[in-house]
Order: structure tokens, then C-alpha cells, then sequence
């Protein structure tokens, strides 16, 4: 099986067009590791490339749901590990580029789910209740799940249908060598800003107007960066402006969380990214594959 290349960083940085231009190098094909990006009809907010952007390359996992659907972390899983299969007998190298960092985890690494054959949303318990119905399987929560509702309601279900829910998170299965794209911060952010302005004046607006009417029944739209801020335009009386804001503000602090999730959950190579001669970082990874044994 030959090396697959995981390109990650923040928002903005230019990992797409670095998977591109790799891609043309390397007769590799591309799989999508961005949550919002397998969703049609989401195509300004969530920045995926366009038609013409991907110069013909093969891209996968790109406009595969409708936006009623759910499509979970399972899901991308399997549809991953079969496209690996199918890519390599194929005699493919394969490039995955995104900043889901955990979707792309989950299909690299052991992660053991188990499909949800009973789905209880459990809505006569409060937080304290579902903590204190886990507990009682003798699970010690982590900290951070004791005022998520969604993942205690996703434990518990487990738990009560006797799915495993204990994972080897750090169980390679494949060969990959993962590129992470970096700045300064205030670059980055800078460069953040301006994307925002760029998907208003691209349409936003009007991309997100069209899906208003399934709003209340589609949880990518409403957990999305991009579009959730919308809701309140639509529905709470915020203004143009303050939605712009809070778009440009949760995806800076989206960008910081991506650093720390691929700095500490990845063995990443890390690349300064040329932004007045892009080229000059492609051909510094490039070179850098080429070195690898």
C-alpha cells in the first residue's frame, strides 16, 4: 500500500489548493476531510472547491448528502476506508485534505464504533441525570463531556444497547505522512477576516437565503460555521453586519482549535506557507515527499 498523504492545518491556510497542485505531481487523487463539505448545496460557506478549481483532478466525499441528511463521523469512516481500498487497487496515491480533525482520525486510526441500532434522545433527563444514568455503568466521564449533551445522550445510548464505546485512538492502520500548513497568527486571522468578506461578496448571503426554509430541520446548517450564525439573522432580528462578526470571530477561534487537535493528535510535519509565491511551498513539500523512504 503506498503512503497516504494527509495534508491538515487551519482555515484559510491553503491546504486545498496545496492538495491541487500535489495531486498534479503525484497522479494522486483527493479524499474530502471536511465535515460541512459532503453536504450539496453548501458550497460558498464551506469554501469547497469548485469544478474548475479542481483542474480535473478526482475528488471524493465532495456533495455526497443532501442537507436533511445526517452523515456522522461513523459514516465517513467506512466511506473512507472503502475509497482507501478502491484507490489502491487502483495503484493510486491517495492525498486527504480538510480540517475535520477528527473525522480524519477516526478513519486513519482504531476507532471502534459500532452503528446506533436504537436511537433515544433520552429528552426526560437533564444534564445531571444523564451524567448520573452513565455513571452508574461504572464509566468515568471526561470533563469535557459533562455538559455536552449530544455526546452523553450518544454514551448512553450506547450503554444501554450494549455497543462498545472504548477505542485504541492511537492505533495507526495505515502509512500516512501528514502535512500541516502554517502562519502567523496574525496573518492567519487577517487572512480569515478577508475570507469571510470574500464568500459575502461571492453570494453567501443568497446561498444561505435559499436553504432557510430547512433551517429548523438540518443539523449541518445549524452547527455549521458559516451558516448557523444565519439563524439568528432569520429568526432572532441580527443584523447583516453582526452575523459577518460572528462568522469572522467562531472561525478564528475555529482555527486556533484546529492547531491544537492537529499538533497534539497527529505527528505532523509543519510548512510555512508563502503566501506571495505559493509555489515555493509546494515545491518544499514536494521535495520533502520525494526525500521520505
Amino acid at each position: 500500500m503506498k503512503e497516504i498523504i494527509v495534508i491538515v492545518g487551519p482555515t484559510g491556510i491553503g491546504k486545498t489548493k496545496l492538495s491541487i497542485e500535489l495531486a498534479k505531481k503525484l497522479n494522486a487523487e483527493i479524499i474530502n476531510g471536511d465535515s460541512v463539505s459532503v453536504y450539496k448545496e453548501l458550497n460558498i460557506g464551506s469554501a469547497k472547491p469548485t469544478l474548475s478549481e479542481r483542474e480535473g483532478i478526482p475528488h471524493h466525499l465532495l456533495d455526497l448528502r443532501n442537507i436533511e441528511e445526517d452523515y456522522s463521523v461513523y459514516n465517513y469512516q467506512i466511506d473512507v476506508r472503502n475509497l482507501i481500498n478502491e484507490l489502491n487497487k487502483k495503484n493510486k496515491r491517495i492525498i486527504i485534505v480538510g480540517g475535520t480533525g477528527l473525522y480524519i482520525k477516526a478513519a486513519l486510526y482504531d476507532y471502534n464504533f459500532t452503528k446506533e441500532t436504537i436511537k433515544n434522545n433520552y429528552n426526560e433527563l437533564n444534564i445531571d441525570e444523564l451524567v448520573n444514568r452513565i455513571r452508574k455503568y461504572n464509566i468515568e466521564l471526561k470533563k469535557e463531556d459533562l455538559n455536552n449533551r449530544r455526546r452523553l445522550v450518544r454514551i448512553l445510548n450506547k450503554l444501554d444497547n450494549n455497543e462498545e464505546i472504548t477505542n485504541n485512538k492511537d492505533k495507526l492502520l495505515y502509512n500516512i505522512k501528514v502535512i500541516g500548513l502554517t502562519t502567523d497568527r496574525n496573518i492567519l486571522y487577517d487572512r480569515i477576516n478577508k475570507r469571510v468578506d470574500l464568500m459575502i461578496d461571492n453570494g453567501l448571503f443568497n446561498e444561505v437565503s435559499n436553504l432557510k426554509d430547512k433551517y429548523k430541520n438540518s443539523r449541518i446548517l445549524n452547527s455549521a460555521i458559516g451558516y448557523k450564525e444565519f439563524y439568528n439573522y432569520f429568526y432572532n432580528n441580527k443584523s447583516k453586519e453582526e452575523v459577518i462578526n460572528e462568522i469572522k470571530r467562531n472561525s478564528r477561534r475555529f482555527a486556533k482549535r484546529q492547531y491544537t487537535f492537529f499538533k497534539h493528535q497527529f505527528n505532523t510535519t509543519w510548512f510555512e506557507v508563502d503566501f506571495n509565491n505559493f509555489n515555493n511551498t509546494v515545491n518544499e513539500v514536494y521535495n520533502y515527499l520525494k526525500k521520505q523512504p
